[in-house]
């Protein structure tokens, strides 16, 4: 019997540890035979140890490869003149990329069989397998970071009085039924790889940037670092009905809740890209990537009609009582501006999903006109303001002042109230 190497056949004299790698390479390419006892050229000279070893080779399918392999596996003693070797036939199996389960979904993990050798498989090798194998649904694909933690989730769930045990993991489906952390899992963990990239532009437009902050980690804490950014931003201005003081927010609260939500919820994580809140004197805009499923208009969505691209992420969001209902959140953005001159505006193109919330409170100014924005927020705090707020506000002189207050009386941006020492000003 003359035995020789090729892309289904591998010999090996002895056994190593290194023989796990050739059992991943044949289960995730077209399968294989080893023989161990035989040399490179084919000759057999047999194990003194035969049974040893085939119990070796048995623990090393149990332990070291996921998902488990020993169903495509045969490991037969073979016998020729009194000399006993092994054979062990590795059939392609249905559930790749198989890996050592020291190393996880990555390259140095994943092995295929590539003519007489086995290699390491590209990135985007192991995810077009997850994907055949898988199905065409990101998150309940295998992730390809194994190594993840979950704290975070784990407080929010701590915070609701939730049960959070590796039951209700595989029931939200961050686990699969094999023990293996999902791209939900990677979602949630603390070392999700998607970011919230917030920008503040001064005036209407990019021409001016102002500050940029990036938001990582469990898309529970970008939620909640994104919505406190917003929060802090989203300038409050007071009404006077007598002597009734009413604060009123640029941004309504729930609007942007809404707003933000949908962008996590909804946006296609396929897409390696951030998610990006754009932060303009007269608007605030989110953009997500992804758009709306396929199949499902704007106007569709605008009455309500609702199919979640991610279905285990809204689950999850609704169970922890962040989303009240499917279907609701563009209703909800439009009702918080019901009755206002201003409304949202939304926008679905291929590849992304914008949100367009004006500021209740922005003047259209021109980009001449800006230079007054600094005194135009002092009505945000006072009814009514002094020439010397103007001059402490921008740091100028009294004559300075007096003319920046009658160019804004000229352009009907203020109103004159009172005179000589006791005139004031008050927002239009």
């Amino acid at each position: 019997m003359k035995l020789y190497e090729s892309e289904t056949v591998e010999l090996k004299e002895i056994y190593t540890s290194d023989l796990k790698k050739e059992i991943v390479a044949f289960a995730n390419t077209n399968g294989g035979t080893i023989y161990v006892g035989v040399q490179d050229s084919g000759e057999i000279i047999g194990l003194d140890n035969a049974d040893f070893v085939m119990q070796q080779i048995s623990n090393s399918l149990r332990d070291s490869i996921r998902p488990d392999i020993s169903m495509f596996t045969n490991i037969e003693l073979l016998q020729e003149e009194n000399i006993f070797f092994i054979k062990l036939t590795v059939s392609q199996g249905t559930k790749k990329p198989y890996y050592l389960s020291e190393k996880g979904l990555k390259p140095t993990g994943v092995y295929v069989r590539s003519g007489t050798t086995s290699a390491p498989a590209s990135e985007d090798a192991i995810r077009m397998m997850i994907k055949m194998t898988d199905g065409d649904s990101f998150e309940s694909n295998r992730s390809l970071v194994q190594d993840l933690t979950l704290n975070r989730l784990n407080e929010e769930f701590k915070k609701r009085n939730l049960e959070f045990t590796k039951v209700q993991m595989k029931n939200l489906g961050i686990l699969s039924a094999d023990d293996i952390y999902t791209n939900m899992g990677l979602l949630v963990s603390d070392q999700c790889r998607h970011s919230i990239k917030f920008a503040i532009f001064q005036g209407t437009d990019k021409l001016v940037f102002k500050d940029r902050k990036e938001f990582t980690g469990s898309i529970f804490v970008q939620l909640t670092d994104a919505y406190k950014t917003i929060d802090f931003y989203n300038g409050t201005k007071a009404t006077f009905h007598d002597l009734l003081r009413t604060d009123e927010r640029d941004y309504p609260e729930d609007a942007v809740r809404e707003a933000l939500l949908n962008a996590i919820v909804h946006r296609d994580y396929s897409f390696s890209g951030s998610t990006f809140i754009n932060l303009y004197s007269d608007r605030l805009e989110i953009i997500s990537l992804g758009g709306l499923v396929s199949g499902l208009s704007l106007e569709a969505a605008m009455l309500g009609a609702s199919q979640p691209r991610n279905e285990k992420l809204a689950a999850l969001f609704y169970r922890m009582k962040l989303i009240e209902a499917y279907g609701t959140g563009i209703n909800k953005i439009m009702s918080c501006y019901k009755g206002l001159p201003v409304q949202p505006e939304f926008e679905n193109v291929e590849g992304a999903f914008r949100v367009v919330l004006p500021n209740i409170h922005a003047k259209n100014l021109s980009l001449e006109d800006e230079k007054y924005l600094p005194i135009l927020k002092l009505f945000e705090k006072k009814k009514e303001i002094t020439r010397s707020d103007v001059e402490e506000i921008l740091g100028i002189g009294t004559t300075h002042a007096i003319n920046m207050l009658k160019e804004m009386l000229d352009k009907n941006l203020i109103s004159k109230v009172g005179n000589g020492r006791l005139t004031r000003y008050v927002s239009k």
